[in-house]
């Protein structure tokens, strides 16, 4: 029999605990619908639940913290106390290396400083030209028979590492393309595997699973090893692409990156340059396709702005509505659904105390469907991303980027090479939903756990072929 427990008990600051099996607790709700059962904790406890997972011995215990405020407080106002130490982060810090999202304390704070040049708005805004080359090939890739059925899920990943890897490497984006397609699902599906179980064999176990993973590396860190190689060995001055910048950024007291700081970089740039921004693209093309009168409005916002010229980033201001569509596909399916800390010290949320050492997530997916904040919170809306409508919410109601000290870095591109991407595609073709329902998973990024197919159509009055 399921319990439930908590401050309805009369525990006082007691977290109250979502019920699950006995001995098991809530592992097999985790195991196949995460994301439902922190809804599920939310609707039934409030703010903030505890959920467990395993049996005794081996059981995961998580702090759950799913209103505005108190993700305004791990986050942000009380960032020092919450830590990316949690058994999650260390194996994307195993596989992917200790760049900017999972490096702590001084290394943290060096990379930061070295990296932050590099992506003020006016550099950004440079990358713009880049973004639109590789839509301008997906959108001329798509000129097949009228109502021809495209995975918009499958072309977006494809379109946004391709962006990202162009940005990194320059003139090496096939090679790197390839590579990283390759072998970036096998490591984040080992990644999974072994931060969600509660015990795992050593690394260097030559287990078939490891010895998967490890080859997949290897390839992966081999090639981006030949590239800086390659770039150091021919100077690093004047070189525009973002590896050439990196490796000449430098400062008085935080020196320079070596090769492997530059790999670690450039893989966790890899890693979460492409997979968010094309998880935005996809829902935001299938959200169109599945309501008419928002799309029509898109597109009618686009031409009047656009008319037959390639977008640029001073565009962004100008398609306020295309840029509304973006943020509640952002709100609906947030790249990042749920963001891991542990908590340093014991520390009070919501008027709850969650103890020292507890795993804490915070969720977008949850926050963001806040009924008090979002009203029919399933519905698609754009208008809810008016000025006036943004002025009138907590900061944290919305927060697909992170927030506080650790938020996202490459927010503006994302969001830059999103509406250039969106323009153009939805100037040249129509979109009607072939797959209404799509069933989605948290991984390292909200993943779509089938295809996300669209039938487009070519605008009326519009060649495909020239946009």
């Amino acid at each position: 029999m399921a319990v439930e427990t908590g401050a309805e008990s009369g525990s006082g600051t007691e977290v109250p605990t979502l019920g699950g099996v006995p001995l098991l607790g809530s592992l097999f709700d985790l195991k196949s619908d995460s994301l439902g059962t922190y809804l599920r904790a939310r609707h039934r406890h409030g703010d903030v639940v505890r959920i467990t997972a395993g049996p005794p011995g081996l059981r995961a215990e998580l702090y759950c913290v799913f209103s505005a405020e108190g993700a305004q407080q791990v986050l942000a106002s009380d960032s020092a106390n919450f830590r990316k130490d949690n058994t999650f982060y260390q194996e994307i810090r195993d596989s992917f290396g200790n760049g900017l999202l999972t490096s702590q304390d001084e290394d943290y704070l060096r990379q930061r400083r070295l990296v932050q040049p590099l992506f003020t708005k006016r550099r950004v805004d440079g990358y713009a030209g880049a973004v639109a080359a590789e839509t301008r090939a997906v959108v001329a890739g798509w000129e097949q028979a009228p109502g021809a059925v495209v995975d918009v899920g499958e072309e977006m990943m494809r379109l946004a590492l391709r962006a990202v890897a162009r940005i990194l490497f320059g003139t090496d984006v096939e090679a790197t393309v390839d590579v990283v397609d390759r072998c970036f699902p096998v490591i984040t599906e080992y990644v999974l595997r072994r931060g969600y179980s509660p015990a795992n064999f050593p690394r260097n176990w030559p287990t078939p699973g490891n010895k998967r993973a490890a080859a997949a590396m290897d390839e992966l860190y081999a090639a981006c090893d030949a590239i800086i190689a390659a770039r150091r060995a021919g100077g690093t001055g004047g070189g525009e692409d973002l590896l050439s910048l990196l490796a000449a950024a430098s400062g008085t007291d935080d020196g320079e990156f070596d090769a492997a700081e530059l790999r670690d970089q450039v893989l966790i740039f890899l890693l979460a340059g492409h997979e968010t921004t094309a998880t935005s693209l996809a829902f935001s093309l299938h959200l169109l396709a599945r309501h008419p009168e928002q799309q029509a409005r898109a597109r009618a916002e686009i031409s009047r702005v656009l008319g037959d010229r390639t977008p640029q980033a001073a565009d962004l201001d100008r398609l306020p509505y295309l840029t509304q569509v973006l943020k509640e596909a952002m709100r609906l399916y947030p790249a990042a659904p749920v963001i891991g800390r542990s908590a340093v010290a014991a520390t009070e949320v919501g008027g709850l105390t969650i103890p020292a050492g507890a795993n804490v997530i915070v969720a977008p997916w949850v926050t963001q469907r806040d009924p008090r904040h979002w009203p029919d919170p399933d519905r698609f809306d754009p208008d809810r991303f008016t000025p006036e409508a943004e002025a009138d919410r907590p900061r944290y109601a919305w927060f697909p980027f992170g927030g506080g000290p650790r938020a996202c870095i490459g927010q503006h591109f994302s969001m830059l090479e999103s509406v250039i991407a969106l323009a153009m595609i939805l100037r040249a073709y129509e979109f009607e939903a072939v797959d209404t329902d799509v069933p989605v998973t948290a991984g390292i990024t909200l993943r779509a756990e089938g295809p996300i197919r669209c039938r487009i159509r070519g605008a009326e009055g519009w060649p495909a072929a020239e946009a």
